[in-house]
């Protein structure tokens, strides 16, 4: 650190030199920390690129202003304070920067996210520059409501215990007439099903406005209720222009009975939070979906993990978020979607260098939220997804229902015959995991639906060779 005549000197001073680098700095239990994977330019050092990314998001900028001596400013400096080579990539490092609890407004992602994304992404002295994973203290945690319900109150909600919950979406995604959407809601409800789902780009198109397709799904809802005895529910996506546009839909899904309504990631962490007060306050289920979302994660170098927007969301209100499969057609490693997986729904998160998580996250009791898995996933991969994913989790297959040649009632039959031998066997103590396609071949002799979907769907995977950087980096973990 530069010394007190050396900070006060007129003129540029490196950042490391005007305190944002402090590498004794002990992290406050209070404090928000947060990993950065830090690419610097030639000729940068990596401690100097961690200084000015702790600076540039807290209070600093990049000459001397005489203001800092009005103010505590060491107090609300971020501080990096250790800068770790990446194994196996060379040029980037881990960099830790903490932030006192001060420095941001309770409650609020969008005030969270502006301090700590706002505006570093661009800096010139940095290559590329990735968050990679933060600590929420439960200082901060508990200025949020947290899930609309979470986990457990969703299923006394739903009445549905000790299996994963069953899902679909509509396909395709557009062009259906109301009337003709609401069919398909029916049939894959009536077959088994426990959710279908409008998906990110359905809205209120000129095609099938939204009044009218609200309508009809609910009416698909309420008569497959009738027949099975069962609580169903359709994602009703009240995505919109304005948030009087998106209260006005989640008003009148609430209206005509629906326990679930649906956001898409793209409305912003504002109106996400206020949904969230929305859906608590009026007793609905809140579902998200992280439309848009790989603009940003997926790059490995440059960008937002998945994780640290699962941890925002968490914090948003949200009950549901689309999370990865690992099986099927999206991307994702077994390690980073475990990761996101507990980031959404254990009470206590220890460091794990495996699934990336490189703090230890204390939720303090804040409800959890249920996974959704999606994409390219169907019955003959039911061993797998409960191995990987666990039963807190709604598997949703969209093709995978309704491309059954038998019909959509029947793609959904498939898959709950598929899902409900799978738990038999896992109580039964079986290696279900081991012994799955066995499970599901003797489940399939009782029933056709199943036989079906195993002989078109069976051997159907996703698999590419990559050359994609594993999202994962075995960094040390923090004690």
């Amino acid at each position: 650190m530069a010394a007190e005549n050396e900070r006060w000197g007129a003129g540029v001073i490196p950042y490391a030199e005007m305190g944002y680098w402090q590498p004794d700095y002990e992290p406050k239990p209070s404090d928000v920390l947060a990993a950065f994977r830090v690419t610097p330019q030639d000729g940068v050092p990596p401690e100097e690129a961690g200084a000015a990314v702790a600076g540039e998001s807290s209070t600093a900028t990049w000459t001397v202003v005489w203001t800092d001596r009005l103010t505590t400013y060491e107090h609300y400096q971020g501080k990096c304070y250790r800068v770790d080579p990446v194994p196996g990539q060379p040029g980037q490092h881990i960099a830790y920067i903490a932030y006192d609890l001060d420095l941001f407004e309770e409650g609020s992602i969008a005030n969270l996210t502006s301090s700590i994304i706002g505006n570093v992404f661009g800096f010139k002295a940095l290559k590329a520059l990735r968050l990679e994973d933060m600590r929420i203290p439960p200082h901060y945690t508990k200025t949020f409501q947290g899930p609309a319900h979470g986990i457990v109150m969703e299923r006394e909600y739903l009445n549905k215990y000790g299996r994963p919950l069953l899902g679909a979406t509509v396909k395709p995604k557009l062009g259906l007439s109301a009337r003709n959407y609401g069919r398909v809601v029916f049939e894959a409800l009536r077959g088994g099903l426990d959710f279908t789902k409008d998906d990110e780009n359905i809205n209120s198109q000129p095609f099938m406005r939204w009044r009218d397709r609200f309508l009809f799904c609910m009416e698909g809802v309420n008569r497959a209720q009738a027949e099975t005895g069962e609580i169903k529910g359709h994602y009703l996506n009240v995505t919109a222009a304005t948030m009087e546009d998106m209260y006005e839909r989640a008003e009148f899904a609430k209206e005509i009975g629906s326990v679930v309504v649906m956001i898409d990631l793209t409305v912003g962490y504002t109106a996400i939070q206020s949904m969230a007060k929305w859906a608590r306050a009026n007793g609905v289920l809140l579902h998200l979906h992280r439309a848009g979302h790989s603009t940003y994660t997926r790059q490995k170098n440059h960008g937002v993990s998945f994780r640290v927007i699962a941890k925002w969301m968490r914090l948003a209100g949200v009950d549901h978020i689309h999370a990865g499969t690992v099986v099927g057609k999206l991307e994702g490693d077994p390690n980073s979607v475990a990761g996101f997986y507990d980031v959404l729904r254990v009470n206590k998160a220890e460091p794990d260098p495996a699934k990336g998580l490189y703090f230890e996250q204390d939720w303090a009791s804040m409800p959890g939220v249920m996974p959704v898995a999606s994409g390219g996933i169907h019955a003959g991969q039911m061993h797998q997804l409960l191995d990987h994913l666990g039963e807190d989790v709604i598997l949703q297959f969209g093709g995978g229902t309704i491309g059954h040649p038998m019909g959509i009632a029947a793609g959904a039959t498939a898959n709950r015959v598929a899902l409900e031998a799978m738990i038999k066997a896992r109580n039964e103590g079986r290696d279900f995991l081991a012994e799955g396609p066995d499970i599901l071949r003797a489940a399939a002799r009782h029933s056709r639906e199943l036989d079906t979907a195993l002989a078109l769907w069976g051997d159907v995977s996703f698999n590419y060779d990559s050359t994609d950087t594993p999202d994962v980096v075995e960094m040390p973990t923090l004690v």
